[in-house]
Formats: C-alpha cells, structure tokens, sequence
C-alpha cells in the first residue's frame, strides 16, 4: 500500500478528463493503473467527457476513435453516477465552481469519498482536497513503493 506524506495510504484517486486521456494515448498517466496498486474512480460524465475528446485527439495523433475507446474500456476506472456524490455538490460548488465549474462533480466525488484529486489542472489548489499532477502521484508512489 502507497502513503501520502502524514501516513495515509493513497489507494484511490478520483480522475480527471485530463489525466484519463493521457492515460488512454500512453503516456505516463497510464504507470498508474498498470505499475501501482491504486483504485481509480470518477464520476461518470467524467468519462463520458474523455469519450467525447476521443474523435479531436483521435485526429491530433492520428489513431482511431475505436483503438482509443478500447484503451478506454480497458483502463480500470469505477464510475460513480452523480446519486453517489449528490450530498457534496452544494459544497463542491462553493470550493471550485467560480473556478471550473466543469470540475464540481469531480470535487464533490473526493469529498464524498474522501480521497485526492487525481489531474493536472491547477484549479483544484485551495479546493480543500489533496490534490496530485500526475507527475507528484508517480513520484510519491514511486517512493513509497521503495
């Protein structure tokens, strides 16, 4: 089991669009589902957001909308209807939605949960959250592997 600093273990993160679709083309983002032992959820329009991204970066790196759904399907990511996070909305809200407010439903999933922000999107510091780019998820469980 991996550990954030003050001892407690990150076994699961709540993923943003960003981060799904790195992990989707490849990149490094994709170390975490295949090299540590951490659950990965998001909200499902989380994912369906990544899936409508998928024919634009499809395009951009010239791979089919198929390949790239079928990385989709096989990456281990729970869905969570917004029934399962609805009571942190409100919350969710007030922290990041003059920000992002295509990042409430993500927020409010971490706090229902309560677990860290899994993205590269700087509007989630000061959300209240622990919040990790991929590059300090990869370097700290990494570490905690050794």
């Amino acid at each position: 089991m991996t550990s954030k600093p003050g001892g407690t273990p990150v076994d699961r993160v709540a993923a943003d669009t960003n981060v799904l679709l790195s992990a989707v083309l490849g990149h490094a983002a994709l170390k975490v589902f295949t090299e540590y032992d951490v659950a990965v959820v998001s909200p499902s329009s989380v994912v369906e957001e990544v899936r409508d991204y998928l024919p634009e970066v499809g395009e951009q790196y010239d791979i089919s909308v198929e390949a790239l759904e079928s990385q989709l399907r096989l990456l281990a990511i729970r869905e969570y209807e917004r029934e399962a996070y609805q009571e942190k909305l409100i919350e969710a809200r007030s922290r990041i939605g003059a920000r992002d407010p295509d990042d409430i439903d993500l927020l409010a999933l971490a706090l229902v949960l309560e677990i860290p922000v899994w993205s590269n999107d700087s509007d989630f510091k000061g959300a209240g959250v622990e919040w990790y780019t991929t590059a300090r998820l990869l370097k700290l469980l990494a570490k905690r592997r050794l």
